[in-house]
């Protein structure tokens, strides 16, 4: 999932993403990157075949139908590789090849949860990626936000389960999830150390549908983990109602865990450029998903988008100047595994990566762009802001950051492109079982793609760099 809160949350967006020119030319020194007059040509060319191209809805379609959800480790997951490069290989990609990436292995294998008593009927909840399996009874104790759970007092929680009950906002950028995203990473651990010895959350999400969102959860060195689950959000008002009536006990049954390691793969595919062959764009997204519903938003939107952009400018008559290099990212969804495993293995040719950009934010059309690149590249950057406008795309200076899987390497010093898409339902789908291809506009996807095939085609032809270049080692200078 792609947006600017999660990398507030990381340290990763804005300046602290700008790729630094360390190790290369400084600003005053650096000539100004532009693009040629007969590449914005080529893009406005590009960018009306891929408003009436269908190839994104094609691939998201294919994945979502043939491989379904895929969560990182599954026997899905090893036939998203597989579809994965043969897409690749369909598509005319001319280079296609795989990058392993190994990480802990989680499995869910059922969840159930039922107030219980007085008021005896069934909950909804699917535990959090994470969660230890386990089954406790106990009385239920809420909070209305996680704030107000980490300011209780030290065992208030001995043998009862605690409920966080906050209300996710809607927004064009998404911006609440760094309320309810935190609440899901650091609510178990919090009330662990209150006593609690089971934690159950009001859904991060904006719907109001009887679907339950999942997601990863993190539990603090030292501690012993404890069930922990989501509730829909129908179901958390039907709790917060009884609990307004008096004390309400649950019982919560997760059958769920970490069962060793598996070894995915990053799946790459590439157009490979006519003049610098070694230099490339990235674009990319997550080939993994959660396995509640079949992964189309997040993120097979995002594989459909890229690969589209990538096979559109392959069909170019002539290639373009830099490789276009195409990423399905291994298991973002549990912890920016492949990202972290690509910027690892290509750490040395962080000079030879133009920029980068992640479509990992679902389908709804893009409104707004932007690159971290230095001054020297802001003429660049005006270009492309410009051939994107007729999509009904704003440049947007100052804002963005790196997509998820992107982040890593930015984070030293890889230049990044932020593509905005409009996420203002994205939170009603995000990691739920309504997370499904009938909710992608076949329309908007386009855009997208459109979106792109422009991008990456004129980072493609620029004359100059974007800044890319290893950032130095704080540690180094000390």
């Amino acid at each position: 999932m792609r947006f600017a809160p999660l990398l507030l949350a990381l340290g990763l967006t804005g300046s602290a993403c700008a790729a630094s020119s360390e190790a290369g030319k400084s600003e005053t020194q650096a000539s100004e990157t532009h693009i040629p007059d007969a590449a914005l040509t080529v893009a406005a060319q590009l960018r009306e075949q891929a408003l009436a191209d269908g190839t994104g809805w094609r691939v998201v379609e294919s994945l979502t139908t043939e491989i379904g959800p895929r969560l990182a480790g599954s026997e899905a997951d090893a036939r998203a590789v597989a579809w994965a490069q043969a897409k690749f290989k369909a598509l005319g990609f001319d280079k296609v090849w795989l990058e392993p990436v190994t990480f802990p292995k989680w499995e869910r294998r059922s969840e159930s949860a039922a107030i219980v008593g007085k008021h005896p009927q069934p909950l909804t909840v699917t535990a959090l990626g994470g969660s230890p399996a386990g089954t406790v009874e106990a009385e239920i104790v809420r909070f209305p936000d996680l704030a107000a759970l980490e300011a209780a007092p030290e065992g208030s929680l001995g043998g009862k389960i605690a409920f966080v009950d906050y209300q996710m906002k809607a927004a064009r950028d998404g911006s609440d999830y760094r309320n309810g995203g935190a609440i899901r990473s650091r609510g178990p651990s919090a009330a662990i150390r209150k006593g609690a010895i089971a934690f159950l959350m009001r859904s991060a999400g904006t719907d109001n549908h009887r679907v339950a969102h999942t997601g990863i959860t993190r539990f603090d060195d030292g501690l012993t983990p404890v069930p922990a689950a989501s509730l829909t959000i129908p179901d958390a008002d039907q709790l917060a109602r009884l609990l307004a009536r008096g004390p309400v006990r649950v019982r919560l049954a997760l059958d769920c865990g970490w069962d060793g390691e598996y070894t995915s793969q990053n799946v790459i595919g590439e157009i490979t450029g006519r003049e610098k062959p070694d230099e490339v764009v990235l674009i990319g997204a997550h080939l993994d998903s959660w396995d509640l519903g079949t992964g189309a938003i997040d993120d097979g939107a995002g594989i459909g988008i890229t690969m589209a952009a990538g096979h559109l400018i392959g069909k170019l008559k002539h290639a373009p100047r830099r490789s276009i290099r195409v990423v399905a990212f291994a298991n973002e969804e549990q912890g920016l595994h492949g990202g972290k495993a690509y910027a690892e293995k290509h750490i040395g040719a962080i000079g030879k990566h133009q920029i980068a950009a992640e479509s990992d934010f679902g389908a709804g059309r893009i409104y707004a762009f932007n690159t971290g690149a230095p001054a020297h590249a802001r003429k660049a950057t005006e270009q492309i802001a410009q051939a994107l406008a007729p999509l009904g795309i704003e440049y947007a200076p100052g804002q963005g950051g790196a997509g998820p899987d992107i982040s890593p390497f930015a984070a030293k010093g890889l230049a990044w492109a932020w593509l905005a898409q409009d996420g203002s339902d994205y939170f009603h789908l995000h990691h739920n079982a309504d997370d499904t291809l009938d909710k992608i506009d076949p329309q908007a996807l386009a855009q997208n793609v459109a979106a792109y095939t422009v991008f990456a085609y004129l980072a493609a032809e620029a004359d100059g760099d974007f800044g890319s270049a290893l950032k130095a080692d704080p540690a180094a200078s000390e």
